[in-house]
Protein backbone atom coordinates (compact mmCIF):
# COMPACT_ATOMS: atom_id res chain seq x y z
CA UNK A 1 0.00 0.00 0.00
CA UNK A 2 2.77 2.62 0.98
CA UNK A 3 4.65 1.80 -2.07
CA UNK A 4 1.71 2.20 -4.18
CA UNK A 5 1.02 5.78 -2.56
CA UNK A 6 4.59 6.40 -3.24
CA UNK A 7 4.40 6.02 -6.80
CA UNK A 8 1.93 8.20 -6.94
CA UNK A 9 3.13 10.52 -4.84
CA UNK A 10 6.59 10.72 -6.51
CA UNK A 11 4.67 11.16 -9.94
CA UNK A 12 2.73 13.84 -8.88
CA UNK A 13 6.61 15.76 -7.42
CA UNK A 14 7.43 15.23 -11.17
CA UNK A 15 4.33 16.85 -12.82
CA UNK A 16 4.99 19.73 -10.57
CA UNK A 17 9.14 20.66 -10.32
CA UNK A 18 9.15 19.85 -14.18
CA UNK A 19 12.66 18.48 -13.68
CA UNK A 20 14.48 15.48 -14.76
CA UNK A 21 14.57 12.08 -12.07
CA UNK A 22 16.35 9.51 -12.19
CA UNK A 23 14.60 6.45 -10.42
CA UNK A 24 16.13 3.08 -9.83
CA UNK A 25 14.62 0.29 -8.86
CA UNK A 26 13.93 -3.80 -9.76
CA UNK A 27 10.32 -3.38 -9.63
CA UNK A 28 9.01 -3.41 -13.42
CA UNK A 29 5.88 -2.16 -12.26
CA UNK A 30 7.13 1.25 -10.47
CA UNK A 31 9.04 1.29 -13.99
CA UNK A 32 6.84 1.00 -16.17
CA UNK A 33 3.85 3.21 -14.27
CA UNK A 34 6.25 5.99 -13.36
CA UNK A 35 9.18 5.93 -16.10
CA UNK A 36 9.24 8.24 -19.25
CA UNK A 37 11.75 6.36 -20.51
CA UNK A 38 13.39 3.04 -19.04
CA UNK A 39 16.74 1.75 -19.41
CA UNK A 40 16.67 -2.15 -18.91
CA UNK A 41 19.98 -3.25 -17.26
CA UNK A 42 21.75 -6.76 -16.27
CA UNK A 43 25.08 -7.29 -14.61
CA UNK A 44 25.49 -3.68 -15.57
CA UNK A 45 25.03 -3.82 -19.40
CA UNK A 46 22.03 -1.37 -20.88
CA UNK A 47 19.85 -4.41 -22.52
CA UNK A 48 17.06 -1.29 -24.11
CA UNK A 49 16.43 2.33 -23.37
CA UNK A 50 12.92 3.45 -24.75
CA UNK A 51 9.34 4.28 -23.31
CA UNK A 52 7.88 2.08 -21.51
CA UNK A 53 5.53 0.77 -24.25
CA UNK A 54 7.98 0.03 -26.68
CA UNK A 55 10.08 -2.15 -24.07
CA UNK A 56 6.44 -3.99 -23.47
CA UNK A 57 5.57 -4.21 -26.85
CA UNK A 58 9.00 -5.06 -28.94
CA UNK A 59 11.60 -6.06 -26.48
CA UNK A 60 15.47 -6.41 -27.75
CA UNK A 61 15.87 -9.72 -25.94
CA UNK A 62 14.85 -12.38 -23.37
CA UNK A 63 15.85 -11.04 -20.46
CA UNK A 64 13.92 -7.35 -21.40
CA UNK A 65 11.16 -9.75 -22.13
CA UNK A 66 10.96 -11.47 -19.27
CA UNK A 67 11.47 -8.57 -17.19
CA UNK A 68 8.16 -6.53 -18.62
CA UNK A 69 5.40 -7.73 -17.89
CA UNK A 70 3.71 -9.17 -14.76
CA UNK A 71 2.72 -12.36 -15.11
CA UNK A 72 5.73 -12.22 -17.38
CA UNK A 73 5.82 -13.42 -20.86
CA UNK A 74 5.72 -17.41 -21.57
CA UNK A 75 8.66 -18.91 -23.41
CA UNK A 76 7.96 -21.80 -25.21
CA UNK A 77 10.63 -23.70 -27.95
CA UNK A 78 8.74 -23.49 -31.65
CA UNK A 79 10.47 -25.07 -34.85
CA UNK A 80 9.97 -22.69 -37.78
CA UNK A 81 8.87 -24.35 -40.83
CA UNK A 82 7.36 -22.98 -44.19
CA UNK A 83 4.47 -23.52 -45.17
CA UNK A 84 2.96 -22.27 -48.95
CA UNK A 85 3.71 -18.53 -49.03
CA UNK A 86 3.83 -18.33 -45.40
CA UNK A 87 6.04 -20.00 -42.29
CA UNK A 88 4.69 -21.27 -39.10
CA UNK A 89 6.10 -22.16 -35.58
CA UNK A 90 5.63 -26.02 -34.29
CA UNK A 91 5.49 -25.34 -30.91
CA UNK A 92 3.63 -28.03 -28.73
CA UNK A 93 2.23 -30.12 -31.41
CA UNK A 94 0.36 -28.03 -33.23
CA UNK A 95 1.51 -25.47 -36.31
CA UNK A 96 1.13 -21.81 -35.32
CA UNK A 97 0.90 -19.47 -38.16
CA UNK A 98 3.25 -16.56 -38.45
CA UNK A 99 1.95 -12.99 -39.47
CA UNK A 100 3.46 -12.18 -42.71
CA UNK A 101 5.39 -9.32 -41.52
CA UNK A 102 8.11 -11.90 -39.87
CA UNK A 103 8.77 -13.76 -42.94
CA UNK A 104 12.47 -12.03 -44.17
CA UNK A 105 13.38 -12.72 -40.44
CA UNK A 106 12.27 -16.01 -40.37
CA UNK A 107 13.28 -17.26 -43.01
CA UNK A 108 17.13 -18.32 -41.96
CA UNK A 109 15.43 -20.31 -38.92
CA UNK A 110 13.69 -22.74 -41.11
CA UNK A 111 14.11 -26.62 -39.15
CA UNK A 112 15.52 -24.42 -36.23
CA UNK A 113 14.48 -24.37 -33.09
CA UNK A 114 13.62 -20.58 -31.65
CA UNK A 115 12.30 -19.38 -28.43
CA UNK A 116 8.56 -18.24 -28.90
CA UNK A 117 7.68 -15.28 -26.46
CA UNK A 118 3.99 -14.79 -26.28
CA UNK A 119 1.99 -12.57 -23.40
CA UNK A 120 -0.40 -14.18 -21.10
CA UNK A 121 -3.11 -12.02 -22.38
CA UNK A 122 -2.32 -12.77 -26.03
CA UNK A 123 -3.21 -16.21 -25.69
CA UNK A 124 -7.05 -17.30 -25.82
CA UNK A 125 -8.40 -20.55 -23.49
CA UNK A 126 -11.60 -21.89 -24.99
CA UNK A 127 -13.22 -24.92 -22.80
CA UNK A 128 -13.02 -28.29 -24.05
CA UNK A 129 -15.58 -29.11 -26.07
CA UNK A 130 -15.76 -25.29 -27.36
CA UNK A 131 -12.62 -26.50 -29.71
CA UNK A 132 -10.83 -23.41 -31.04
CA UNK A 133 -10.07 -24.66 -34.76
CA UNK A 134 -5.87 -25.35 -35.00
CA UNK A 135 -5.88 -25.10 -30.99
CA UNK A 136 -3.12 -26.18 -29.05
CA UNK A 137 -4.42 -28.95 -26.06
CA UNK A 138 -3.47 -27.84 -22.80
CA UNK A 139 -3.95 -29.18 -19.28
CA UNK A 140 -5.32 -26.61 -16.57
CA UNK A 141 -3.04 -26.78 -13.18
CA UNK A 142 -4.31 -23.98 -11.56
CA UNK A 143 -7.35 -21.32 -11.68
CA UNK A 144 -6.90 -18.35 -9.73
CA UNK A 145 -10.37 -16.31 -10.04
CA UNK A 146 -8.87 -12.83 -9.47
CA UNK A 147 -12.47 -11.46 -9.83
CA UNK A 148 -12.28 -9.09 -13.24
CA UNK A 149 -9.80 -12.13 -14.74
CA UNK A 150 -8.45 -15.75 -14.17
CA UNK A 151 -5.35 -16.24 -14.13
CA UNK A 152 -4.78 -20.09 -15.54
CA UNK A 153 -1.71 -21.75 -15.65
CA UNK A 154 -1.44 -24.82 -18.11
CA UNK A 155 0.39 -27.70 -19.07
CA UNK A 156 0.99 -27.88 -22.86
CA UNK A 157 3.40 -31.25 -23.00
CA UNK A 158 5.67 -30.48 -20.22
CA UNK A 159 5.58 -26.56 -21.10
CA UNK A 160 4.57 -24.34 -18.53
CA UNK A 161 2.32 -21.29 -19.11
CA UNK A 162 0.57 -18.71 -17.67
CA UNK A 163 -2.68 -17.32 -19.06
CA UNK A 164 -5.12 -14.35 -18.70
CA UNK A 165 -8.88 -14.75 -19.10
CA UNK A 166 -11.79 -14.02 -18.94
CA UNK A 167 -13.87 -15.03 -16.10
CA UNK A 168 -16.61 -16.45 -17.66
CA UNK A 169 -13.70 -19.97 -18.10
CA UNK A 170 -15.17 -22.71 -16.90
CA UNK A 171 -12.11 -24.92 -16.79
CA UNK A 172 -10.89 -25.94 -13.35
CA UNK A 173 -8.08 -28.00 -12.23
CA UNK A 174 -7.35 -31.16 -14.40
CA UNK A 175 -9.78 -29.91 -17.03
CA UNK A 176 -8.56 -29.43 -20.82
CA UNK A 177 -8.24 -25.86 -22.23
CA UNK A 178 -7.99 -25.03 -25.83
CA UNK A 179 -5.21 -22.54 -26.43
CA UNK A 180 -5.20 -20.73 -29.17
CA UNK A 181 -2.54 -17.48 -29.79
CA UNK A 182 -3.14 -14.03 -30.47
CA UNK A 183 -0.82 -14.08 -33.93
CA UNK A 184 -0.13 -10.39 -34.33
CA UNK A 185 1.38 -10.70 -30.50
CA UNK A 186 4.17 -13.18 -31.03
CA UNK A 187 7.59 -12.76 -30.41
CA UNK A 188 10.64 -14.74 -31.89
CA UNK A 189 13.94 -14.76 -30.38
CA UNK A 190 17.08 -16.60 -31.04
CA UNK A 191 17.77 -19.57 -28.45
CA UNK A 192 21.73 -18.95 -28.93
CA UNK A 193 22.07 -14.80 -28.60
CA UNK A 194 18.99 -14.65 -27.38
CA UNK A 195 18.45 -11.82 -29.65
CA UNK A 196 15.01 -10.71 -30.92
CA UNK A 197 14.23 -11.97 -34.27
CA UNK A 198 10.75 -11.08 -34.85
CA UNK A 199 7.86 -9.16 -32.97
Amino acid sequence: KLRTAMRAEISRLHKRLQTTFVYVTHDQTEAMTMGDRIVVMKDGIIQQNDAPQVLYDYPCNLFVAGFIGSPQMNFLDAVIAKQGDGYVAQVCGTAVALPARMNDAVAPYVGKTVVMGIRPEDVIAADDGQGAENGITSTVEIAELMGAEISLHVDCQGNRMVIRTDPTFKGREGDTAILTFKNEKIHLFDKETEQAIAH
